[in-house]
């Protein structure tokens, strides 16, 4: 072989075995590759499956209409752990956070391959830690599964995690976890419940210096707590915000002037407002965390304020409760339950809204409506303030004086008792009952005896709550609104509103009531209100209304202790005034409907001029058979084709017996023409709809019908 011959072999060999080195280096490689994932599937499958639902197991928290916090409720374990998005989060802090903590948190994946890399160098030279390379998402990660041990192990169980958290979240999720778990000591966990605890703000209004103690705080929440190491915040703080602007983020001037506020050293309780509406709403829903509400926080905390300076100024043991509704929608924007809920001496727990308690004259405003509904009277009717008995029953007025004849307005402006129970006694109790009950009151009578003209002066009991709906019916035309305290519940479909009174009806009494002398040194007019003194003078109430609101409030004792002196005019009254006057806003009420009659006295047809008890009634004290409408009945459904294009005017036939003529036909409070001896006539109505009918003759006697046309 010649020379040549065996260098060419060599190099062959040599090329072969260069190709099976690097066959084995490529198969070993594509092992490796294959290996590598494997044992990290194996290694993130150890550890369990990735759990994120931590924040949803914080702190339940109760919100007001625009989500401000009206109050907190610790954890089982006693943490204070409120929820937070970026969006209720000082856009300062987010950018102050990242540039101290992960620069580059929007480039890498989960993990900072280049922060490792740097705190592995400094592990190996140093023999310590000298920095972790945590990215924000890692942080996260240990926050979620929290490990006592700073080990290879733990970090690697961080980044394993990291990775798979921004995977399930993307990055806006890292930012909000962190928002919500971050610890600032003590029991405090997340941005919210530390800027409300040391700031008493929201973290949407935090100030430069503040974002930078909230930034450093969390390093070493212990260490670093500023209502116990105060320096050591301090410190923190300000390097903090040396970082900050060496990135540009602020100003070298905002940086000092940052640096020369003073660290509190408070730790603020949490906002308590609407305690009883909150318990409520926790109660209805545990398991959930934010419970929305229609309340208003700035009116609420005005309002409480208010009730409570109220009833300090009484006397003591006393409490007061307010309740201001939206008329529109019916839903509560102010619920004062006590006027101290810490209270033990006032009972400040017992929500005085919900309480059974006995309303005084507040009841009388729905007596005057029906009977102005059924043709009974009118503002301008006459009637008779002097001694009358009721078999036993002999009420008398409050002052114990007598008027003499006074109109219905007026009787009603003054709370005359005994025009009250003349008009009542000729309605009937029972009657009165049934119509409160059916707009929705939950009405309490003793088992004892069958109702009787006393629960028109307050002889029943009933909830402030119900009253102020009853009220706020009044101002919607006789339509009562069903109360909404939570925002969920605005979204559902409201039921069929209930009725007090007819539009006409309502109108005239919320007329009358606008008209009532206001307290001393209150503006008159601007709303329509009523007061209250419960018997023995345990219960004070003044509620009153315009277009829009209506509020509601009471003062006494919880108890049912009597209060000498306790009088709804003197002591509601001007709290009612001073709710609206913090409410704001203009005072508007509706125009008066189509049918209202507007007439002097001695304009109003005969039998409405004056009211005669001992003619009232269906012909009491006449001859004959008794006065009753005969078409249409009570309740009916007639079908006049006012929904159908009709060539000619389609008029309700109206038929009568019994009475004494001339009789005079109502409908929804308005008179058709004069006095008409005979027994029927028609009405041309202006629309589908309900209509009330009433009859009155010539002795008083009285009769109505509801019926709808369509």
């Amino acid at each position: 072989m010649t020379h040549d011959q065996a260098v060419t072999d060599e190099r062959g060999r040599m090329k072969v075995r260069s190709h099976r080195r690097f066959a084995l280096a490529a198969l070993a490689l594509a092992l490796a590759g294959l290996a590598v994932p494997a044992a990290w599937l194996n290694y993130r499958r150890s550890l369990g499956p990735l759990d994120l639902s931590a924040p949803r197991h914080g702190s339940a928290v109760v919100v007001d209409r625009n989500g401000r916090l009206l109050r907190a409720f610790t954890t089982n374990e006693g943490r204070w752990r409120l929820p937070a998005l970026r969006a209720e989060v000082d856009p300062r802090f987010i950018a102050m956070l990242i540039a101290y903590e992960d620069q580059r948190f929007t480039e890498h994946h989960g993990v900072d391959v280049l922060a490792l890399h740097r705190a592995a160098a400094q592990w190996i030279g140093h023999g310590r830690i000298v920095s972790g390379g945590s990215t924000l998402t890692m942080q996260v990660a240990r926050l979620l599964e929290p490990r006592e041990e700073r080990s290879l192990g733990a970090k690697l169980g961080q980044i394993v995690r990291a990775v798979e958290i921004e995977q399930r979240v993307g990055k806006a999720g890292v930012i909000d976890l962190y928002l919500s778990l971050a610890p600032y000591g003590g029991n405090l966990e997340g941005i919210r419940a530390a800027s409300l605890a040391y700031f008493g703000k929201e973290p949407k209004r935090l100030s430069i210096s503040e974002a930078a103690l909230l930034v450093a705080l969390p390093q070493s929440p212990e260490t670093r707590r500023p209502d116990r190491f105060p320096g050591a915040a301090r410190a923190a703080r300000n390097l903090v915000l040396d970082r900050v602007r060496a990135h540009g983020l602020i100003s070298a001037a905002e940086c000092e002037l940052a640096k020369l506020d003073a660290v509190s050293t408070l730790r603020r309780a949490f906002p308590t407002l609407a305690p009883h509406a909150s318990e409520a709403a926790i109660r209805r829903a545990p398991g959930q965390q934010i419970h929305r509400l229609t309340l208003d926080a700035r009116l609420q905390a005005s309002f409480e304020t208010l009730a409570k300076e109220s009833a300090q100024r009484v006397g003591p043991k006393l409490s007061a409760a307010i309740l201001a509704i939206d008329n529109a929608s019916g839903e509560v924007l102010a619920h004062v339950g006590s006027a101290d809920y810490f209270s033990q001496e006032g009972a400040g727990s017992i929500d005085m809204t919900a309480a059974i308690r006995s309303p005084g004259s507040t009841l009388k405003p729905f007596i005057y409506a029906l009977a102005f509904e059924t043709g009974a009277a009118h503002p301008e009717t006459l009637l008779d303030d002097r001694p009358t008995h009721y078999g036993a029953y002999a009420p008398q007025d409050f002052d114990l004086s007598f008027q003499g004849a006074v109109t219905a307005r007026k009787a009603l402006q003054l709370s005359l008792n005994l025009p009250a129970i003349e008009l009542l006694a000729e309605i009937g109790p029972a009657r009165l009952l049934a119509r409160l009950r059916n707009a929705g009151a939950a009405i309490a009578l003793s088992d004892e005896a069958a109702p009787g003209l006393a629960v028109g002066l307050g002889g029943l009991g009933v909830k402030l709550r119900d009253l102020a709906a009853l009220y706020a019916g009044l101002a919607r035309g006789g339509s009562v609104p069903a109360l909404i305290e939570l925002q969920s519940d605005a979204a559902l479909p409201k039921p069929e509103p209930r009725r007090i009174s007819e539009p006409v009806a309502s109108w005239y009494v919320a007329d009358i009531l606008r008209g009532a002398a206001p307290p001393l040194n209150a503006p008159a007019g601007q709303i329509a209100y009523k007061t209250g003194t419960s018997y023995g003078y345990r219960d004070a109430f003044a509620i009153g209304f315009d277009k829009a609101h209506t509020i509601a409030v009471w003062i006494g004792r919880p108890d049912n202790g009597a209060v000498p002196g306790l009088v709804g005019r003197q002591v509601a009254a001007p709290v009612l005034f001073d709710a609206f006057a913090r409410l704001g806003g203009g005072h508007d009420f509706p125009p008066p409907p189509a049918n209202v009659l507007i007439s002097r006295t001695s304009a109003l047809p005969p039998p409405l001029r004056r009211f005669s008890a001992n003619a009232a009634g269906n012909a009491r004290g006449s001859v004959g058979a008794p006065l009753k409408i005969v078409f249409p009945p009570d309740g009916a459904r007639v079908d006049l084709g006012l929904s159908r294009p009709a060539s000619g005017d389609a008029r309700l036939a109206l038929k009568a017996e019994g009475g004494v003529p001339p009789l005079t036909w109502i409908v929804n409070g308005a008179p058709l023409g004069q006095p008409d001896p005979r027994r029927q006539t028609s009405w041309i109505p202006d629309g589908a709809g309900f209509a009330r009918v009433s009859i009155i003759d010539a002795a008083g006697a009285t009769d109505s019908v509801l019926v709808r046309l369509e």
